[in-house]
């Protein structure tokens, strides 16, 4: 019998460069089916899932202002490419039977529900994955502050980072062998030391609000589904530090 998890809801932020594997652009169907397959033993664990997902496997708004796109424009590209990535995930959970949800927070009315708050926590309700795409519907702002926006709202338990490493360090640990590794730390740490956790947007908002953060690796098979039971990994980012 597998263990019982520890949050009874979430908000899980991927970012587009997660949907890509070791491609250079786009998306990798195995790497969206391993993801999916994760999802699908998290929600027979009974957790109410929500997820974040980005878009930077297609285009960037920086990226694409810094080639001469105005930067509304390049950001709303952006937000479309949420949209897209939304799409593979919610065709890759209905192949497994989970059933879900796609909202966006810009209208696309015949591929995704608009956002409704109410709406999308009784989707949770009922016991759908809710996938939420569009950023916040806003220009300058990234799909890490939707994560923490969306957290909040929904009221989950737990905000989890998915990423490339096992964690926060105090150092790029794929450029630096030295870089130390931190289980916890403070908002307020990670703020002024500029660790690359999230934006200075999304930390301030979860810090405002109480909602812990937890980054962890998900190249590692089988971790989300040790995050939400509780297993001692990733790095938790919350009110208190390991110095304090």
């Amino acid at each position: 019998m597998p263990p019982a998890p520890v949050y009874a809801r979430i908000l899980l932020k991927l970012s587009g460069e997660a949907l890509m594997g070791e491609r250079p652009f786009g998306i990798d169907p195995d790497v969206v089916a391993r993801i999916a397959d994760e999802i699908r033993e998290v929600h027979e664990l009974g957790v109410e899932t929500a997820i974040v997902v980005g878009g930077g496997n297609i285009i960037r708004g920086l990226a694409a202002a810094a080639q001469g796109i105005d930067r509304v424009a390049g950001d709303h590209m952006g937000l479309l490419a949420t949209v897209i990535n939304g799409l593979a995930m919610q065709d890759a959970l209905e192949k497994r039977h989970v059933p879900n949800r796609l909202m966006s927070a810009v209208e696309v009315r015949q591929i995704a529900e608009p956002f409704i708050r109410r709406r999308a926590v009784r989707h949770l309700e009922k016991g759908r994955v809710v996938l939420f795409s569009g950023g916040t519907g806003n220009p300058f702002f990234t799909t890490d502050s939707a994560a923490a926006l969306r957290a909040n709202e929904i009221k989950a338990d737990v905000l989890l980072k998915a990423t490339r490493v096992d964690g926060v360090y105090d150092a790029n640990p794929e450029r630096d062998p030295k870089a130390n590794f931190l289980r916890t730390l403070s908002y307020r740490d990670a703020l002024q030391s500029g660790l690359q956790v999230m934006d200075a947007a999304a930390i301030a908002l979860c810090m405002d609000n109480g909602m812990p953060i937890k980054v962890f690796n998900l190249r590692v098979r089988g971790n989300i589904v040790r995050v939400v039971t509780g297993e001692d990994i990733g790095s938790l980012v919350s009110g208190r530090s390991e110095a304090s």
